[in-house]
């Protein structure tokens, strides 16, 4: 991985993605005591970041074998994504997802064309499920997070935030990510080094799955003893990526972790202040932001809205924060 293969993502995306501005508000400023940054990634094609890796993953293939299909495994985020990225390649998309998955997500990802075939998170494995499939029906297999390319596409976001940061004055902040198998994590720190190395990454995640928080803190790569159980599903992994994780130990500052009840606080800060929608995983940063700004320093802060795709549900839950 590096910042050429950024570059030539970004490259193949443009027209493709969206580009995602920094938002603020005063009222947050206030809450979280500095300026506050939202790179609202929720706006983004699909609801999510993840529209970027796949769009970038599925460019990079050979046509022949974009041709015949692909296949990704995902909780919701990457499914959308990779189902979207191949309608717009005219090609096919069969995606893993967790029967405990919100029903939004496999709502949606069956409406841009991908065909869902469910598991069971706790009894059954994703990545053997997405191999015997691939090989089954000669589909190439696009990983949420340990993919080269996919890595390339989420950096797309770190070179947008860098030139961001750079027309409004920020000189230095915390960059917070929410964060799971690290590939948007470890695509933004690529970038950064590259273009805006006075920005730090910084991982967010929930209590319960903070692997990568903890991996940092002891400098060897931890796993989870849970799968499953968090409403921050978006950002529930085992243990931070093979690819992903010697980039999070070399760039990334201490992991930020923030409870379930600050990410409904979040998402109903979010709507009320900046009239956007996250889901409880794509609120972790905000949160962490909003609710760890003790162990933040710095006159900015920047934070990713990476995901919006919550059900009405859940929304409900956390408007009753305000």
């Amino acid at each position: 991985m590096n910042i050429d293969m950024i570059r030539a993502a970004a490259h193949r995306i443009e027209g493709h993605a969206l580009r995602t501005p920094l938002l603020r508000s005063p009222f947050l400023d206030e809450i979280a005591g500095r300026r506050l940054w939202v790179k609202p990634e929720c706006l983004q094609h699909t609801g999510s970041f993840k529209f970027r890796g796949a769009y970038a993953a599925l460019s990079a293939l050979d046509p022949d074998l974009r041709a015949r299909g692909v296949i990704a495994f995902s909780s919701g985020n990457h499914a959308q994504g990779v189902a979207y990225a191949a309608r717009l390649h005219g090609t096919s998309a069969v995606i893993v997802m967790p029967s405990d998955a919100p029903a939004l997500k496999m709502e949606n990802t069956r409406a841009f064309g991908g065909e869902v075939v469910l598991y069971d998170r706790d009894t059954e494995s994703r990545e053997g499920i997405g191999a015997r499939i691939a090989v089954e029906r000669g589909l190439t297999l696009i990983k949420p997070f340990d993919e080269p390319e996919v890595i390339a596409g989420q950096g797309t976001t770190g070179l947008e935030i860098a030139q961001d940061a750079a027309l409004h004055g920020i000189t230095s902040a915390d960059v917070i990510v929410c964060c799971g198998g690290g590939g948007l994590t470890s695509g933004i720190a690529l970038a950064l080094e590259a273009d805006a190395p006075e920005l730090r990454v910084r991982p967010a995640e929930p209590e319960g799955f903070d692997d990568v928080a903890r991996s940092l803190s002891t400098a060897t790569r931890q796993r989870n003893t849970a799968t499953s159980g968090s409403i921050c599903d978006a950002i529930v992994t085992p243990q931070p990526g093979d690819l992903t994780w010697p980039i999070l130990q070399r760039l990334c500052g201490p992991g930020l972790v923030i409870t379930e009840d600050e990410a409904l606080s979040a998402m109903a800060q979010a709507w009320n202040r900046l009239k956007i929608v996250a889901e409880p995983g794509g609120a972790a940063a905000l949160a962490a932001a909003l609710y760890r700004c003790d162990d933040i320093a710095g006159d900015d802060v920047i934070v990713t809205v990476s995901g919006g795709n919550v059900d009405p549900a859940m929304f409900s839950r956390a408007l009753e924060k305000l």
